[in-house]
């Protein structure tokens, strides 16, 4: 079965009204794999800023098992802010950041510096702008060779396509037709552009991937 989008519109089950936060049932399928993958490429310290953080649930399960690394949680909607800031507040870890208000198309973003990035299951739900601004983005605040890490749903040159990613690529256009999977090499190219070089794949439990990419010490800017 394949991550679902944390928007509002994925099916969420969501609390009583007065309770704020909201669950996206991928969340506790996949944080165990991210979590592996990221203790891998993560520095031990620093700040972490992590990209559309949705309902905050990522950030409160994976940020305390990840300190002292500090966790900047984000977001477009800030609709998304009360549910994510209860999330944080629910762990009692004080590596946790409340959000920021991040649109990735601008540019000025909030923040000046990071050691590192994450950007969990963005890309498809959001127009093909906001992936070009995402690299922008991190191309101004990430130092050479700070890992960006993305995840979610990627279409491969020469490697067949699940029916399940097939179908739900459907599902998101029919949504938004900004929307869709992402192919893994449009996104490769617009990181090229911005200097950011991938570095690592790997294979996620629901045909999903995580990608790795950093901006080298040695090369510049090509965008």
């Amino acid at each position: 079965m394949i991550d679902t989008p944390t928007s509002n519109t994925s099916g969420d089950n969501f609390p009583p009204k007065s309770d704020p936060r909201r669950h996206a049932p991928a969340t506790e399928r996949n944080r165990a794999a991210i979590l592996a993958v990221l203790r891998d490429i993560l520095p031990c310290d620093g700040l972490l800023l992590e990209i559309a953080s949705g309902t905050g649930e990522h950030a409160a399960w994976l940020g305390p098992q990840l300190a002292p690394l500090r966790w900047q949680t984000s977001e477009y909607s800030r609709d998304n802010f009360p549910g994510i800031t209860a999330h944080l507040q629910d762990t009692g870890a004080d590596n946790l950041l409340p959000p920021l208000h991040i649109d990735t198309t601008s540019d000025h973003w909030p923040l000046e510096q990071a050691d590192a990035a994450v950007c969990i299951n963005m890309l498809h739900i959001a127009p093909w702008a906001a992936t070009c601004g995402l690299f922008a983005g991190m191309g101004r605040i990430l130092k050479p060779s700070s890992p960006l890490y993305l995840y979610g749903p990627f279409f491969q040159d020469g490697v067949p396509t699940a029916p399940s990613n097939l179908n739900f690529d459907e599902s998101l256009r029919s949504q938004n037709k900004e929307w869709g999977i992402r192919s893994l090499e449009d996104v490769q190219r617009v990181a090229n552009e911005q200097g950011f070089h991938l570095e690592k794949i790997v294979s996620m439990p629901a045909n999903n991937l995580s990608l790795v990419f950093k901006r080298p010490l040695s090369s510049p800017k090509t965008g």
